[in-house]
């Protein structure tokens, strides 16, 4: 018995790995995310470093050390689009590309600078058996893999789109495949298709011809050095940002419209989600479990914070709840004097328990990604007021679906989120297609938790996972669209063309000649 015990001890140590998880981004909930995996991989016993923003300092787990960047959130604070006063006053909703590349070459930077980073890159004698990278439209992260001479693994917060695609699978076809910033939803009309043609040569004009050298010039400043310390030389940059072994994606295929992808992408799409929830607090349970009229459930996520709503709409958003049977759950930052008495303000929210409480109707959000994964997990439907970045797609998308409804924000907000609310209130297809698209995302072979876990050591175990990757990385662009072979054709043409010329010439010159003879 004491041997199978000690084999038992042995095969654990074997099985265990060590795993760098960087997540640069100060935005909660991007950071969810690699918090999910984090939990996860301590869970199946490996030991982590995890850079982050956000650290838990109640963690105690003498497996995971957390790399303390949250300077990095003091640095996104400072940006207006965080501002939803801001937003709303400045109509152009038309995202700089470039002036957010810049931001998050920046970022990078001030992550790279950071002391406790610094700390742990100069300790020549940590070793990873592979790095898990959150991608937020930056390459230059790729860095750490060479550093640590290990395996990269990509870490994303959205979907298939081909900003991530490219780095697996080469560029996507634009006539089915989409930016996360797009309003366009798959199948694409005419219209449609030039928009994205043009979405995609815009994004890679800038990416290659104007951030290219900029980032690559960070990679080489910040992670060049490292390298050099422990006697390795840092692969080109445009050669780490395509070793990926892997991508993780906050993503499924419940709600559809995505295009296809190569084998090491994987949906995961909710592995972050507590399985079951955690308990309501006993004040917020007892409020819920009282409220048999229903419960509409209202937060602008994590980044944007309702305080920063313009007074007047404030008065008006109190205004139409206040004339709700319903009991009306607000995650709001500060305290809010005169309102409705079936109006609960919350400073900070329980979410998906909340969604999974039976007496909730609907939830109106912003429409993050993580937000709507959520209502998916639990089958409530939506009333979204995007604000920004993705937001819009993740609404476009789901009022296609037909569990949700979308509000712009702006000035008329009042006036649509009532039409909005009593269109909730009284059709049930809303809810019904909710419940439906719940079905879909449970309905899987193993919980997300599980998959992610088990991909992640399948790169290690498998060194790299090399027959996941996709051969569309190693093909030419000229080769892919058949520019080599349409030269050979043309070629050949040309050929025919030029001796059809020449024969015809000849037959015109013999033909001439009997004339000539005969005539003599």
């Amino acid at each position: 018995m004491k041997l199978f015990v000690l084999l038992g001890l042995c095969l654990s140590v074997v099985e265990s790995y060590r795993f760098l998880v960087c997540n640069p981004m100060a935005i909660r909930s991007i950071t969810l995310l690699a918090e999910g995996v984090v939990k996860h991989l301590l869970k199946a016993g490996h030991e982590i470093v995890f850079i982050t923003a956000f650290p838990d300092k109640n963690n105690n787990n003498p497996k995971l050390r957390q790399v303390d960047i949250s300077e990095n959130y003091r640095r996104m604070q400072a940006e207006d689009i965080l501002n939803i006063t801001f937003l709303m006053e400045n109509t152009d909703q038309t995202i700089d590309l470039e002036l957010l590349q810049e931001m998050y070459i920046d970022i990078g930077i001030q992550t790279m600078e950071n002391e406790n980073v610094k700390k742990l890159m100069q300790e020549t004698d940590q070793h990873f058996d592979a790095v898990i990278i959150d991608w937020v439209d930056t390459d230059l992260y790729a860095g750490f893999a060479g550093v640590f001479n290990t395996h990269l693994i990509w870490s994303y917060s959205m979907g298939p789109y081909w900003p991530i695609l490219r780095l697996i699978d080469g560029h996507s076809n634009p006539a089915y495949s989409i930016n996360n910033m797009s309003p366009n939803t798959l199948p694409l009309g005419f219209r449609q298709r030039v928009e994205e043609l043009w979405n995609q040569l815009h994004w890679s004009y800038i990416k290659n011809f104007l951030v290219f050298e900029k980032e690559k010039s960070v990679y080489e400043k910040y992670f060049g050095p490292y390298a050099a310390m422990r006697g390795r030389t840092l692969p080109p940059f445009e050669k780490a940002i395509y070793n990926a072994s892997l991508v993780i994606a906050n993503a499924h295929h419940a709600i559809g419209g995505w295009p296809q992808t190569p084998q090491n992408f994987k949906f995961v799409g909710g592995c972050y989600i507590e399985d079951p929830p955690k308990s309501l607090p006993a004040d917020l349970k007892k409020l819920m479990d009282s409220s048999t009229n229903g419960v509409i459930y209202f937060s602008m996520g994590s980044t944007w914070r309702s305080k920063d709503i313009p007074k007047q709409l404030t008065e008006g958003l109190l205004n139409i709840f206040g004339k709700l049977k319903q009991t009306v759950i607000w995650k709001y930052e500060a305290d809010l004097p005169n309102k409705p008495k079936n109006v609960h303000i919350l400073k900070w929210a329980p979410q998906t328990s909340i969604l999974a409480h039976p007496n909730l109707d609907f939830f109106i959000t912003h429409g993050g990604l993580l937000s709507s994964t959520e209502a998916i997990h639990f089958g409530v439907a939506l009333i979204g007021i995007p604000i920004y970045y993705d937001q819009f797609h993740n609404m476009v998308k789901a009022t296609t679906a037909g569990y949700a409804i979308k509000v712009n924000l702006n000035y008329d907000l009042i006036k649509n989120l009532d039409a909005a609310i009593k269109e909730m209130l009284t059709n049930p297809s809303y809810k019904a297609m909710a419940k439906e698209l719940q079905m879909r995302y449970h309905d899987r072979p193993v919980k997300p938790s599980v998959e992610v876990v088990h991909w992640i050591e399948h790169v290690v175990k498998t060194k790299g996972a090399p027959h996941l990757r996709s051969p569309a990385l190693h093909v030419p662009f000229y080769q892919k669209i058949f520019l080599d072979l349409l030269a050979l054709v043309f070629l050949v043409l040309l050929l025919i063309v030029i001796g059809l010329y020449f024969l015809l010439k000849q037959l015109f010159k013999l033909g001439t000649a009997e004339k000539r003879s005969k005539v003599d």
